[in-house]
């Protein structure tokens, strides 16, 4: 469906064009999504920045969510948690895990100037799919309770399921494609080459 993050980045801020002009500000989840979020920002003539959550991972299947956790510690859990080993000391120990390296990437992408406030903005959150939607959720999560003054997610594919629940979150949900078949956000794409942490910082530093 998309050649590579960029080529839906550009899909995407087409669909979003009628927020142009009106100063939104885009965020990105690291690492994939950043320089997705910072073309839409170009393009839409808005700030960029980075919104930081992380997966919690299941047991010997890192790849998996069993949920998600945002920079003040709050805690998202799938109802699907506790059958795929998610047990309350495991999920302890992995939500520290996290925490551990929100705090270093917080450290290393914004050392010198604290994140965008959202209030009162319009507030576009960006990822480069949605599997389960547990990032995605700690995400709008956190800046809800900051008061933007409209909230959006923006992202090319998801499922029909995760779609219908993050889109009970914001007040404008936009999606590319919601294919009936999915297993990974990567199958929908020709290149999907990881983004490292340099890449982001570059990206960051440069805007």
């Amino acid at each position: 469906m998309f050649r590579d993050r960029l080529d839906a980045a550009q899909q995407l801020a087409d669909r979003l064009k009628s927020y142009r002009g009106k100063h939104p500000l885009i965020l990105g989840i690291p690492r994939g999504a950043v320089p997705m979020a910072e073309r839409i920002a170009r393009e839409l003539k808005g700030d960029f920045d980075v919104v930081l959550v992380r997966k919690l991972r299941a047991p010997r299947q890192p790849e998996f969510a069993l949920g998600s956790v945002d920079e003040s510690g709050w805690t998202y859990l799938s109802d699907e948690a506790a059958a795929y080993g998610g047990t309350a000391d495991y999920l302890a120990a992995e939500k520290q895990t996290q925490m551990a390296t929100l705090r270093e990437r917080r450290a290393r992408y914004t050392p010198i100037r604290p994140p965008i406030s959202p209030s009162g903005r319009i507030v576009i959150v960006v990822d480069d799919g949605l599997a389960t939607g547990a990032t995605m959720i700690a995400a709008l999560h956190g800046l809800r309770a900051q008061k933007p003054a409209k909230l959006i997610c923006a992202v090319p594919v998801a499922p029909p399921d995760t779609l219908a629940r993050v889109a009970e979150l914001v007040d404008d949900m936009v999606c590319l494609e919601a294919p009936a078949y999915f297993r990974a956000v990567g199958q929908f794409y020709q290149h999907f080459d990881q983004v490292d942490d340099d890449e982001v910082i570059e990206i960051l530093t440069k805007s």
